[in-house]
């Protein structure tokens, strides 16, 4: 098996640049360079980090959730029908009208209640504001961590402010143990989250977060293999810059708190668009497609690198133009009004349920309209007691200077 893996995927052809082969790279005189079966470590740490999630979720993120006034929306049970559950289990979550007519026919219902029924159970199927926070949360403390201790161990390198020094010795450049262990977390993190996103709050988005996800993994695998420790380390560190403050805004919004989620969503806007769409392309991009053609020739992951930046580039633009649009709804609705990747729930009918009623057997349903009805009855009826009274005052009073 490793003679197989030596001989088709671990070929020196396709991870180093032309004259170089992995000997070059073995470790020696107490120097270390990457190598391909250090990811390895990253699989174990991604298991640790969805168990500490757990723990986290548990002990921290649902304490803080109730400390900052989370609240969870009501949502009425729906009644059991085999014949529907079946078919929004096996087949689909929005039927189609001919469904509708079908399933009407064949549960004996109307169709507007099993309409009603599909509404309800899709609304039951969507995360609680709770189970939200509590994701947000976790990635908060996570980014802002990997944020500041990326930064620490960046800042004081030369290429972090001039990017020419990326290729200087290439690639034969010593691995650092902090290089290494933020390459190796990071990487870990990823795999957590592409291991969990089945699990996890379901956006709008959700094909383009897997996308992205597996970009990320092959981008730091990649980059870790062919010795681009010091252009992949600055890609996490831009990443990192703004994920942080879009969890934090996040967190506000699910606690109701608008003032301090729209500040921190203005803050973010202006960091994600600096970062993603200035920095990285001026800065990352055009080191790795332009500075680099200076030390070596093109080759396999030179082109495979730079294909990886541009999907995640492309990521960007389209992550851009939903922030312009929350950014404009900002500013001329004045508040920003929810998640544009956000999954909404749906809304009903009058007093809150849906339109034509709910399915035959919701007792409780028909008891809290009946309860509804006859407020609304005694107010009416006290209302034309009190209009039939003041009707008799005053004509009684208009026929007294008649009499006198």
């Amino acid at each position: 098996m490793e003679a197989l893996l030596d001989q088709w995927l671990w070929r020196h052809e396709y991870w180093l640049p032309p004259g170089i082969t992995w000997r070059d790279m073995e470790m020696s005189q107490g120097v270390r360079y990457p190598l391909p079966l250090d990811l390895l470590l990253s699989l174990p740490l991604a298991l640790g980090f969805i168990g500490l999630r757990v723990v986290f979720e548990r002990l921290v993120a649902f304490p803080l959730s109730r400390a900052l006034g989370v609240k969870d929306k009501i949502r009425v049970p729906v009644s059991p029908i085999p014949g529907l559950e079946g078919f929004y289990k096996q087949q689909k979550r929005q039927p189609s009208q001919s469904d509708l007519t079908s399933l009407a026919k064949q549960c004996d219902l109307p169709q507007r209640h099993i309409e009603a029924w599909f509404r309800r159970r899709r609304n039951q199927d969507r995360p609680s504001n709770t189970k939200k926070f509590c994701e947000a949360c976790w990635r908060f403390t996570f980014y802002l961590l990997a944020f500041g201790a990326g930064l620490a161990v960046l800042i004081d390198k030369p290429w972090f402010w001039d990017q020419t020094h990326c290729w200087i010795g290439y690639p034969q450049q010593p691995l650092l143990n902090c290089h290494y262990w933020y390459y190796m977390i990071e990487l870990g993190f990823y795999w957590s989250l592409l291991l969990c996103i089945s699990v996890d709050v379901k956006r709008k988005d959700f094909k383009e977060q897997v996308i992205h996800h597996i970009a990320t993994i092959f981008l730091i695998s990649f980059s870790y293999c062919a010795n681009y420790i010091r252009v992949g380390a600055l890609v996490m560190l831009v990443h990192d810059s703004s994920d942080f403050l879009l969890e934090s805004a996040k967190m506000f919004n699910y606690a109701n708190w608008k003032k301090t989620c729209d500040t921190l969503f203005v803050i973010f806007a202006v960091v994600f668009l600096v970062s993603r769409l200035v920095v990285f392309p001026c800065k990352v991009i055009h080191t790795t497609l332009f500075l680099s053609m200076e030390v070596f020739q093109p080759f396999f992951g030179y082109y495979f690198f730079n294909f990886l930046l541009l999907v995640l580039q492309a990521l960007h633009v389209f992550w851009a133009w939903l922030i312009l649009r929350m950014v404009y709804k900002f500013v001329f609705l004045g508040k920003v009004e929810r998640d544009e990747r956000s999954d909404e729930e749906e809304e009903s009918g009058d007093d809150g349920r849906e339109e034509g009623g709910a399915p035959e057997g919701d007792e409780r349903w028909w008891e809290e309209r009946k309860g509804a009805l006859d407020s609304k009855l005694t107010a009416l009826a006290d209302s034309c007691v009190l209009n039939n009274l003041t009707n008799q005052r005053s004509s009684a009073a208009s026929r007294m200077p008649k009499a006198r």
